[in-house]
């Protein structure tokens, strides 16, 4: 075997065009063979499967199949979120032309970390980023690798600008990365804070910063992991300004709504926020990772900037060289905004805005195909795109057993939410293409298997 072949260069196109056609065959192949949402089997069989096709890891003589090998195995033992009957997480599947981008930020390479790594990468993210932070009110933002990234940040922010005992407030409804990052911080004890409708009480709130000693940091969320909820962020922001408490809101979920004129007045609220965490392979159709902090005031980055001679010696700052040490905790990064850049450039706000506007629409389609039929039972309508229901009189353990049993079948993905002191399927729609008539097969597959299933 020769040298292999680059990437990039002025031969990298030459060299990427078949092995893309072998690619785009595998995935084919493999998708093909997968069938549906999930293979079956459950996962000794996937394992099993993907062990054969592997073989050797790292044989003493390479094999020049390997990709078709391993591309096909890959797709036939993936959780699809294109098929429409794959909806159980907020795991959307990847626009065609952010994939595409991906490939070319791939082939490049850049890396964030320094000007001389990535000269044009750095002049897009920078314009790209004060876009998107504009977008909800703020300053500035960060690229991350989503929504936990950003939570972390933002705990990282607060402790800087206010001091080491700065105390988290957060709803029962928050998402588990807030309270993990105030442990990696190594912050006081968080305080949470009643959410008996699965939203944020201001009332509850109010009263846990009126007996906490401050510093605070109140964290709220647009867009719950388990409902799609959105706390009341009007209220919460005044009771945040009553008490001189520092904001972030968890955006994760929600923040695509902003594209959307009708739904974006659902985030009122959202500019008042010091931090937003938002998470474009989310409701942005992003490959992962696509995460975003947004900040009010650019003032609060300082902490973050760092000196490595190599990277941002002080002298090539002076002379004009960007630094990009302060613009993330990780050192090399991807470009991962370009992808987003080419999907914002593309769709513009009205394409992705309708991409919003489809999957909010078939959840609420969803729940009355629910409320119409005679065996399911809905919890409450839909406010993104996520609908949770249950067989009307399952036990947990049989809503819990149906659910694995469509997942080691291949047959549908579906979430698992707790609500109300009890377990209901979560279905979160996040692919556009999905029709009426594929909800209404998924609700026929529930109410089957439902029906086979010991109670």
């Amino acid at each position: 075997m020769g040298m292999p072949p680059l990437a990039s260069g002025p031969h990298g196109p030459d060299a990427l065009r078949p092995l893309l056609g072998t690619v785009l065959d595998a995935l084919r192949t493999g998708t093909a063979t997968r069938g549906g949402p999930l293979p079956a089997g459950g996962p000794d069989t996937v394992t099993a499967r993907v062990r054969e096709a592997v073989g050797d890891v790292l044989p003493d003589t390479g094999d020049p199949d390997a990709l078709r090998t391993l591309v096909t195995a890959l797709a036939e033992g993936a959780a699809d979120p294109a098929h429409p009957l794959c909806a159980a997480h907020l795991h959307g599947p990847a626009l065609a032309v952010a994939a595409a981008a991906d490939l070319a930020a791939s082939a490049l390479n850049p890396s964030l970390d320094s000007w001389d790594q990535a000269p044009a990468a750095t002049a897009l993210e920078a314009l790209v980023t004060r876009a998107l932070a504009h977008e909800t009110g703020a300053a500035d933002a960060l690229v991350t690798t989503g929504g936990t990234e950003s939570n972390q940040l933002a705990l990282l922010l607060a402790r800087e600008a206010h001091g080491r005992t700065v105390r988290l407030v957060h709803g029962t409804n928050a998402h588990h990365s807030l309270p993990r990052a105030a442990w990696l911080l190594g912050l006081p004890e968080p305080v949470t804070v009643p959410a008996p409708a699965g939203t944020l009480d201001p009332a509850a709130l109010d009263e846990a910063l009126t007996r906490t000693p401050g510093p605070h940091l109140v964290a709220a969320t647009a867009g719950t992991t388990d409902a799609g909820l959105i706390d009341p962020l009007p209220e919460i922001a005044d009771r945040c300004a009553a008490h001189a408490a520092r904001l972030h809101i968890d955006a994760a979920y929600g923040g695509g709504l902003l594209f959307s004129g009708r739904h974006r007045p659902k985030l009122t609220g959202l500019d008042t926020a010091h931090t937003v965490a938002l998470d474009l392979h989310k409701l942005g159709w992003q490959p992962i990772a696509a995460g975003l902090l947004t900040v009010k005031d650019a003032a609060d980055l300082t902490p973050l900037h760092h000196r490595a001679d190599y990277l941002n010696a002080d002298d090539d700052t002076e002379a004009g060289l960007p630094d990009l040490l302060g613009r993330s905790p990780r050192t090399s990064r991807r470009p991962d905004i370009l992808k987003t850049a080419v999907t914002l450039k593309t769709l513009g706000r009205d394409g992705l805005g309708a991409l919003v506007d489809q999957v909010c629409a078939l959840a609420q389609q969803l729940a009355e195909l629910v409320t119409d039929h005679p065996g399911l039972e809905l919890h409450a309508p839909p406010t993104i795109s996520t609908v949770l229901f249950r067989p009307t009189g399952a036990t947990d353990d049989t809503v819990a057993r149906i659910r694995r049993t469509l997942l080691t079948t291949g047959r549908a993905a579906l979430g698992r939410a707790r609500a109300d002191g009890r377990l209901w399927l979560k279905a979160t729609l996040l692919n556009p293409h999905t029709r009426p008539d594929d909800l209404a097969a998924l609700l026929r597959l529930v109410h089957h298997v439902e029906g086979n299933t010991p109670r």
